[in-house]
């Protein structure tokens, strides 16, 4: 890989956007590849040279650092920066250590994306393989930057990669096995459209070969985008599905539509709450058979798996009242899911930044629900609370609804209204940028707030 590496960026100009976790991983490999004619850094905030102690590493910083990309050959971008303009426009060559990386281990790696699910998914895949004795490992937009990996990687690792619709935008080369979960109205403040966030996405397959395998939700099947690979539909309560999920129970059919074989999902056994993380777990479990995993195996690998925090998380009990931080959930669809799951909820916190998308099935969800407290905080939250009374004044029982301003506001009048014995849910529905760093953030703060 890193000879792969020096020949590319050999006597080149080389730019590194962005100077995150990736950047600096991104960096630290170009440094060791060595023989670039020049390298420099980008970055909208304050870089300080000595925090990588090469002084001939140049610093771009400040409201101009997108200016100065047509100085370099190439352009190391990282995921979620927006371009100005369309990267054709540009005389540099846009890369990325994704797509460097994919090139490179394309045949061992299972990609994983979608709107909701894939750090789960990823994970558990993660999870169940590690402890079946199998060499792999987990990357990605997880947390953990790809280049931090290859010193560990041998050409019998089976390498998990989470990706998301940043990291995809751009690249044109798809896994071996990749599987696309959901697709749900998500970063429209960053593509403008549906149609362009689904594109992005689509580059999970679109650039697979004959031979290779995507596994689909079943409101994945028309994005438009031909996928050389075979194509395997994972669908809920869909007996034309290759893999279908009926209640507890994952069904794997047979080129004939024959059933090949049957796993029941053991809800005691299973740490992972609600339909939607059994219908992620049907991926898996998909995957997992073509990998070789046994159902013995994969049951193990279930029962001791550790959710990942602020998805659905319980955090405890005070005052009688139990508490779950659900952070993770920035779109309507995913409160809709919590609100499934716990069956007792009594109050459920919503609200965080505005990205524009459309908050109207969970209204009518709302409308329907037998949820007592609906405490509604920040841009969106006031935005729901508006729509509700100008256009849906069919929704049942206003007084359910509760308009606060921030968290700590929220979090006060859930502990005055959640009765003993009844859940209260923080599931946003909306993102946390601009309010907190991140969702983990969020999450974290709600159990500050909850147990102080």
């Amino acid at each position: 890989m890193l000879d792969t590496l020096k020949k590319l960026v050999s006597g080149k100009r080389v730019l590194v956007l962005g100077y995150g976790r990736e950047g600096k991983s991104t960096l630290h490999r170009l440094l060791h590849a060595g023989g670039m004619k020049e390298v420099a850094v980008a970055d909208k905030n304050p870089v300080e040279p000595e925090t990588y102690g090469m002084l001939q590493v140049e610093c771009i910083t400040g409201p101009g650092y997108l200016d100065c990309l047509n100085r370099f050959d190439l352009v190391f971008k990282t995921p979620g920066i927006v371009l100005p303009k369309t990267p054709e426009a540009y005389s540099c060559r846009f890369l990325s250590q994704t797509e460097l990386f994919c090139e490179r281990y394309r045949e061992q790696t299972v990609g994983i994306t979608g709107t909701k699910g894939k750090s789960t998914t990823a994970s558990l895949l993660y999870h169940i393989l590690k402890e079946a004795g199998r060499d792999c490992l987990l990357a990605g937009n997880i947390g953990i930057p790809v280049f931090d990996m290859i010193e560990e990687i041998t050409e019998q690792t089976i390498v998990v990669l989470e990706l998301s619709c940043h990291q995809l935008e751009y690249m044109e080369v798809s896994p071996h096995r990749a599987a696309l979960l959901n697709l749900h109205e998500e970063h429209l403040d960053h593509y403008g459209s549906m149609e362009k966030y689904v594109e992005a996405k689509s580059h999970i397959f679109r650039y697979q070969k004959p031979g290779d395998l995507f596994f689909c939700g079943e409101q994945c099947l028309e994005q438009g985008s031909p996928c050389q690979g075979r194509q395997i539909v994972v669908g809920d309560g869909d007996p034309d599905a290759d893999i279908d999920l009926e209640g507890t129970r994952i069904i794997v059919k047979g080129p004939g539509g024959e059933r090949e074989s049957e796993f029941c999902i053991r809800k005691e056994r299973t740490p992972l709450l609600g339909h939607h993380n059994y219908y992620d777990i049907a991926f898996v479990y998909g995957i997992c058979r073509d990998l070789g995993i046994t159902d013995d195996e994969f049951a193990a690998g279930l029962a001791g798996y550790q959710p990942l925090p602020h998805r659905l998380q319980f955090l405890g009990k005070k005052d009688g009242v139990k508490y779950y931080d659900d952070s993770i959930s920035t779109i309507g669809d995913t409160t809709i899911q919590a609100l499934k799951t716990l069956t007792d909820a009594d109050t459920v916190l919503i609200g965080g930044m505005d990205r524009g998308i459309d908050y109207g099935d969970l209204i009518d969800y709302l409308s329907e629900s037998e949820i007592p407290h609906i405490i509604l905080m920040e841009e969106t939250g006031k935005r729901i609370y508006q729509e509700i009374l100008r256009y849906h004044p069919e929704f049942q029982r206003k007084e359910r609804l509760v308009l606060t301003d921030h968290l700590g506001t929220a979090v006060r009048r859930a502990k005055e209204l959640t009765r003993p014995g009844r859940s209260c849910v923080l599931s946003p529905a909306s993102a946390s940028y601009g309010i907190f760093r991140n969702f983990e953030e969020r999450g974290d703060r709600f159990r500050e707030l909850v147990f102080s």
